[in-house]
């Protein structure tokens, strides 16, 4: 639409130039595979222990990357299925997303399977970063998914794949560091292919 497009050009920056950016990152995923906890322990640095089922939390958190900074608006969503209708407000307006499974839960990566596709039809031809997580990879005794299956889905999309604990804050900084990194990388993109057409038009 002309009003994501406006959005996606004002969030456009020069790599090569000290900028406060800001975006938009939507963390889904079937319940109970852990969204809350990682976003959590981003957020907060800290592991959260209990489950309580989330309706919908954003948070924001100023993230440094070299030189630049980066205004996240993290959104924390309530667990969806594969018959899951995603709302507008998961769509327009978002730079970039966490689809989470656990590797211990063979339905929650065949639900992300279908996720990605509603996604996929909602952006249609638009690019969006997408990081592919495994979580509880702590709980290897109970794994009903290899790694190396989530890593098969994330190259078949083009995505970024990597697995997870929500109890490692290490590894939590990773998401959404690349998240991050992947933003940037398509926002520029998008800005140089817009300089390439304006010259192709002008000649």
């Amino acid at each position: 639409s002309r009003g994501q497009l406006r959005a996606r050009r004002l969030f456009w920056f020069p790599s090569n130039l000290p900028t406060a950016a800001s975006g938009k990152v939507v963390i889904l995923g079937y319940r109970s595979v852990g969204k809350t906890s990682l976003a959590h322990q981003f957020v907060e640095g800290e592991f959260s222990e209990g489950y309580d089922p989330t309706v919908e939390n954003t948070y924001s958190k100023i993230v440094t990357l070299g030189k630049d900074e980066f205004h996240l608006h993290l959104v924390d969503t309530a667990g969806q299925d594969e018959y899951s209708i995603l709302p507008y407000s998961f769509i327009i307006g978002v730079h970039g997303y966490v689809l989470v499974y656990s590797v211990t839960s063979l339905h929650s990566f065949q639900v992300i399977e279908s996720l990605y596709q509603k996604l996929h039809e909602g952006h249609g031809k638009t690019r969006v970063p997408v990081v592919l997580v495994g979580n509880k990879a702590d709980l290897s005794p109970e794994r009903e998914v290899q790694a190396v299956e989530g890593k098969k889905l994330a190259e078949s999309w083009g995505a970024t794949f990597m697995e997870s604990s929500a109890r490692e804050n290490q590894l939590t900084q990773g998401i959404f560091t690349k998240v991050i990194q992947e933003i940037a990388r398509v926002e520029n993109s998008y800005g140089q292919e817009r300089r390439c057409h304006l010259m192709f038009l002008i000649h």
